[in-house]
């Protein structure tokens, strides 16, 4: 890891990487929360007097006048806030940012007009040799290929579930696709982006140049899609909804318990499908695997859907608690489906500690968050700070990082550039 001057607390096992990230919303700025959680000093540039817009996503928690986003107090924390018109046409934004691009590992980015702002990758690679820069973006950066005018285009979440494929697998059969939420595309281009920002960064560590990732949100959820391109370049399959159900094997979907909760129930296999027939009471050598669950031939045959009606029936004259305690006996997967207060009242959610506390810096009092994800016995995450009000921390890093006098700082405030 760099030796250098550290702002946050020293913790996790990217203790001394520091990421200069710019952008707004989910993607990216979730990637750099990841890396945050794991100890990388991550400064979040924003645009002075408008800030992230994940800021102003909807809902609020209100506290004395105060109101910050519940999305922001969730995925902001563990970050230093930097107010600054980031367009290098100003020589003293170009300055202070080729200063901060000096002093980093990595420089991640999701914003529109990269270029127009007169960011070029080549002149960050100049600036700092061992630079890793991460572009997250709809349809690609056009030096990897693709076509240009679909490069240009503007995108979001939805528009990436849609043009990979995936959200033509979504929904019930012969009804409308349904999106993934909440920011399915955006979370998983997250984590497609930490694992290539961490490759990258370990050939550094052992020698090498820095070098430009490039993450197309629509790549990403298309690589999800599992055999949905193989299924039709190899058996000529085009894959389409299903619904909550499977077309190849059962009992799988959700089902309704006694008492209103949907339980998702899953069998795969004919080890598991053993043991949930066994679970329900039910005759093994009528309902047998060949009969009723090897294939898609099986699951609509008539002896198939006696057993889909078997299994509704057996549900709806129980409790979800019901279900799964018996489904648990036997080792089959089950699950009531939860919501927040589900989750929050669970007991195994609150011995794993996946709940915490910490102080948001809007509202300055302490907030129940998600916490860290996942665990490490030997180099844990954690949060050292809630999420940071806009441009908290932009004085302490121009003075501790790049030496800036009072004076400086004063002029930049003048020319509304912090």
């Amino acid at each position: 890891m760099s030796e250098r001057k550290q702002i946050i607390p020293q913790y996790g096992p990217f203790a001394g990487m520091r990421v200069i990230d710019s952008g707004s919303l989910i993607a990216m700025p979730y990637a750099a929360t990841l890396l945050a959680d794991f100890g990388a000093e991550v400064i979040h540039i924003e645009r002075p007097g408008v800030g992230d817009t994940l800021r102003v996503l909807a809902p609020f928690a209100k506290e004395d006048g105060k109101t910050v986003s519940t999305s922001w107090a969730q995925d902001g924390r563990n970050k230093l806030s930097l107010s600054l018109e980031l367009n290098l046409k100003h020589p003293e934004v170009k300055e202070l940012f080729f200063g901060l691009i000096k002093e980093a590992d990595v420089f991640m980015e999701n914003m529109v007009w990269l270029e127009k702002l007169g960011i070029r990758d080549e002149e960050l690679l100049e600036v700092n040799p061992k630079l890793i820069i991460a572009h997250i973006s709809g349809y690609g950066n056009p030096r990897f290929g693709g076509l240009p005018e679909y490069c240009d285009r503007a995108s979001y979440d939805m528009i990436g579930q849609a043009f990979s494929g995936w959200m033509g697998l979504n929904g019930e059969k012969g009804g409308e696709p349904v999106v993934g939420k909440p920011w399915l595309n955006d979370f998983t281009s997250a984590y497609a982006a930490v694992f290539a920002v961490l490759a990258a960064y370990i050939n550094v560590l052992k020698g090498g140049d820095g070098q430009i990732v490039d993450i197309a949100q629509f790549e990403v959820q298309a690589s999800y899609c599992c055999d949905l391109y193989t299924s039709y370049t190899m058996a000529g399959r085009e894959n389409t909804r299903s619904g909550n159900k499977s077309a190849a094997f059962q009992p799988y979907g959700l089902f309704k318990s006694k008492d209103g909760y949907d339980v998702a129930l899953g069998a795969f296999g004919p080890g598991v499908y053993k043991r949930a027939i066994q679970a329900m009471g039910l005759d093994l050598e009528y309902f047998n695997f060949k009969d009723c669950s090897s294939g898609i031939e099986a699951v609509a045959s008539e002896k198939g859907r006696e057993l889909d009606a078997k299994t509704i029936e057996w549900c709806a004259a129980r409790t979800a608690q019901e279900i799964e305690d018996a489904m648990a006996q036997f080792k089959v997967p089950c699950s009531r489906v939860m919501g927040a207060k589900d989750c929050l009242a669970n007991e195994h959610y609150q011995k794993r500690n996946d709940f915490i506390k910490y102080e948001d810096q809007t509202l300055g009092k302490e907030v129940t968050a998600f916490g860290i994800v996942p665990k490490m016995s030997g180099t844990p995450g954690q949060v050292w700070r809630g999420a940071p009000s806009l441009g908290q921390d932009t004085n302490t890093i121009l003075k501790e990082l790049l030496g800036y006098d009072d004076a400086k700082i004063a002029d930049l405030k003048e020319k509304n550039l912090i």
